[in-house]
């Protein structure tokens, strides 16, 4: 499991915590007035709390001290562990670590389970190596994971790197690695295929976690993925597969960022005798306008008391049972001897935070951090567009001759499948039926011929323009929508200019783009430019293509070429099926 931390274990901190618990000398904070959130008896109890240092020194009886260097009063407000986010990837934020400490440190969440794989698909053990250091010296505590999946789906698409087991136990063998991130390639598991098993069995003989992403997956293909040595999934698509994945004895990290999954979760839940001490909570991706505007942790626990949990249970869940989780004895629970990251909240239904402490430090306080910004500006990897500009020609679908072409298609997002489609073919150039656009991916890592692939997309909409992203999961190779190939170069060498991000075009124009150029995922400016910039190109978005809930989305176009998932996608070698592995051409057979 995760090593635990040492510095709660200094004698002179112990010698001084126990001294003042027992009134022989005075708390360095008392948070007077509490009613606590007991998540290991489900009890809410009025309490004062006292702090020395790092630890909770006592939780007793409201009144009965008062001997503090400093009170913090508490009256009528609720106090609970601080929240746990035990599958995210900061990435999707857009923003650095720092940056998103920044955010998400005043909202209540102390702790986070980030898995950087998409810093790794990009940047390679360099890349990894960079995101421990940046998680360094924050108010939030980062446990990172060691990415499995470099790439997601191996000989389906090409990254800026590639791990193998020998990868994998190098990174485990850093101290501050705390795991497996989600083995996603679960085929590969499956199919007891290298490089899977070395990764795999690397995690197991580390102690450390083991993370899986088990989409799609049930009966005796979900008991395989288990019997593998995976222990925990955030691929939760309905309240049967939720119920599903627990009693195969799978951790399971509740994710907010899939809102309509939640109703459904939240009653299968209510079947249950009581709350599995297996399920955490998770957010998994959130886009920074959302993590500005509404939230994170918070806002999921907001969503799931809203969809009927009990308050306490949920709260638990992203807590103690994430604790228990994490192998972390010193998190997850307000009581002596505990590490004192606790959030003071103004109800238990509309979780408002007003003040955050972490180990034993206000960090923040009305919204805001307490100490300014934290960490030091990020300058590494604005290298990672290794391709040069491009021409509309470059978005042409061609197929030889004239006349009609039976072709492979790809229908709808999300849930994909194959579809045959007649196409005009003229002057050597496709003829793109109104109701269909393209799709192009194009290497961006210097590991392969920078040279497009294009397909066809079925069931997204009448588009209007086009949109290009370096934000692809999970290759994060520059992907281009759209049906003008002028639209589509005018937003693809956007965001070449760039250094990566995203960017919009109509009528061959730029309309809006996100610059991103850490990794051409990140920046390191503050969280609220970047959620402007990035609305300004969801606006956009909305003008030129016709959404349509809840998967037709503009979120749909981040995931559209994530081949390790089931189904077709488009990548930077072809059109790949994540379902059987193999890379189909163009013109349909037969």
């Amino acid at each position: 499991m995760i090593r635990e931390p040492h510095d709660l274990d200094d004698p002179g901190l112990r010698d001084r915590a126990v001294r003042a618990a027992r009134g022989l000398e005075p708390f360095d904070a008392l948070i007077a007035g509490a009613r606590l959130v007991d998540v290991a008896t489900s009890e809410i109890r009025a309490a004062d709390i006292g702090l020395v240092g790092p630890l909770v020194a006592s939780v007793h009886a409201p009144g009965s001290r008062g001997d503090a260097a400093r009170v913090v009063d508490a009256a009528g407000r609720f106090v609970a562990p601080g929240l746990i986010d035990t599958h995210m990837h900061v990435e999707s934020s857009m923003v650095t670590p720092r940056r998103y400490a920044e955010v998400v440190v005043p909202q209540g969440t102390t702790t986070i389970c980030w898995d950087p794989h998409e810093v790794g698909n990009v940047a390679g053990l360099a890349g990894v190596r960079w995101a421990i250091e940046a998680g360094q010296g924050l108010p939030l505590r980062i446990l990172t994971l060691a990415p499995s999946c470099v790439p997601s789906a191996p000989g389906l698409e090409v990254a800026g790197a590639e791990f193998g087991g020998g990868e994998m136990a190098e990174m485990l063998r850093w101290p501050e690695i705390a795991g497996v991130a989600e083995v996603m390639n679960m085929r590969g598991v499956l199919d007891r295929s290298e490089p899977m098993q070395s990764v795999v069995a690397a995690g197991l003989a580390s102690g450390k976690l083991v993370c899986g992403h088990a989409r799609g997956l049930e009966g005796a293909s979900l008991q395989g993925f288990a019997a593998a040595g995976i222990q925990s999934d955030h691929e939760v698509t309905s309240g049967d597969d939720l119920l599903a994945k627990l009693r195969a004895g799978f951790t399971v990290e509740l994710r907010g960022s899939h809102d309509y999954v939640l109703p459904g979760a939240v009653q299968a839940l209510a079947t249950l005798p009581h709350l599995p001490q297996t399920l955490t909570i998770c957010t998994d991706d959130i886009f920074p306008d959302d993590l500005v505007a509404v939230g994170g942790m918070a806002d999921v626990l907001r969503r799931l008391i809203r969809y009927g949990m009990a308050p306490v249970d949920a709260i638990r869940a992203a807590t103690l049972n994430a604790a228990m989780r994490l192998g972390r004895r010193d998190l997850g629970l307000i009581a002596p001897g505990r590490r004192a990251d606790l959030v003071v909240l103004d109800g238990l239904e509309t979780l408002g935070v007003e003040r955050v402490f972490a180990s034993g430090r206000e960090v923040a306080a009305a919204g805001r951090l307490t100490g300014g910004p934290p960490g030091r500006p990020a300058d590494a990897f604005h290298d990672t567009m290794k391709l040069a500009p491009l021409t509309a020609g470059d978005f042409v679908l061609r197929l030889p001759g004239d006349g009609t072409a039976m072709v492979n298609s790809i229908f709808r997002p999300r849930f994909t499948e194959w579809r045959d489609l007649a196409v005009e073919v003229r002057d050597g150039a496709v003829v793109l039926p109104d109701d269909r656009i393209l799709m192009a991916v194009i290497h961006r890592h210097g590991r392969r011929p920078a040279t497009p692939r294009i397909g066809i997309l079925d069931d997204w909409g009448h588009w209007r323009g086009a949109l290009a992203t370096t934000v692809s999961h999970d290759s994060h190779n520059l992907t281009v929508f759209g049906r003008d190939p002028a639209d589509m170069a005018a937003a693809a060498n956007a965001v070449i200019a760039a250094g990566g991000g995203m960017a919009v075009a109509e009528g061959g124009a730029v309309t809006a783009r996100v610059a991103l150029p850490v990794c051409g995922l990140l920046s390191d400016v503050p969280a609220g430019e970047v959620a402007a910039d990035f609305a300004a190109v969801k606006a956009a978005a909305g003008r030129i293509a016709d959404w349509q809930p809840p998967y037709r989305t503009f979120k749909a176009v981040v995931g559209a070429s994530l081949a390790c998932n089931p189904g077709p996608h488009v990548t930077d070698l072809g059109l790949a099926d994540g379902s059987t592995g193999e890379i189909r051409p163009l013109v349909a057979a037969g």
